[in-house]
């Protein structure tokens, strides 16, 4: 058996910066800044008494509404604030924050810009294969992109408990693979689907991962015999 698996990158360095050099134009600087800021803009406006239904009910993504003409909704799901607690919504707009600017340090703004267009899209074909999405999944492909890059920044949990953001990518990852097992076909798909930005960018990570445990199994293996 060939210790490396032979595989071409989606995003190969000389793909990318032919994409780079064609559509830098498009490039929004500090994206997760905006996306932030809707955020807590929606989150606002949905206290807002004079404001029924509220705002966050014309974001959500319906592809039945969306095929009869609300195509902003295509979009607009990004912005729904992760969650209703006036405590915790600052606590996950800054790590939000956190996470998409590291990426873009890290990347640069254009590379960032994709990753977060990949994440739409694959979110995008699972809400149409599903009926339903939300930004959750997009969310968590930025945690899991930071977790691989800055697998031991520490942060504090519930305000009193630090933890390594790679243990806290262990849960999730598990969680994701339970919930990959349990679910009907369709969401299977959908639950792939949807994390497709982090297929694209880190399949090289992944592939190395499995390099590595075919090099250690073999070793073992020819140490026993």
């Amino acid at each position: 058996m060939p210790s490396k698996i032979p595989f071409k990158m989606p995003f190969s360095p000389d793909r990318f910066s032919e994409l780079e050099r064609r559509f830098r134009r498009y490039t929004i600087s500090n994206l997760m800044l905006y996306v932030v800021a809707a955020m807590g803009v929606v989150f606002v406006m949905d206290f807002l008494p004079i404001i029924r239904p509220s705002i966050s009910h014309f974001f959500h993504f319906n592809r039945q509404l969306i095929l009869q003409g609300q195509i902003w909704r295509i979009a607009t799901f990004a912005f729904l604030p992760p969650s209703a607690s006036p405590i915790f919504i600052l606590f996950s707009l800054y790590f939000y924050w956190l996470m998409g600017s590291s990426l873009e340090n890290r990347w640069g703004s254009f590379k960032f810009n994709l990753f977060y267009l990949c994440g739409m899209i694959g979110t995008i074909l699972a809400g149409m294969i599903t009926g339903f999405a939300t930004n959750s999944y997009l969310n968590l492909s930025l945690f899991f992109a930071f977790a691989i890059l800055y697998p031991n920044v520490e942060i504090t949990l519930f305000f009193m408990l630090p933890i390594k953001v790679k243990y806290l990518a262990y849960l999730n990852a598990a969680f994701f693979l339970y919930s990959l097992m349990t679910v009907p076909l369709t969401d299977k798909a959908a639950l792939i689907v949807s994390l497709l930005n982090i297929i694209l960018f880190f399949w090289r990570d992944f592939i190395g991962l499995i390099n590595q445990w075919n090099r250690r199994r073999q070793f073992r293996d020819a140490w026993r015999r």
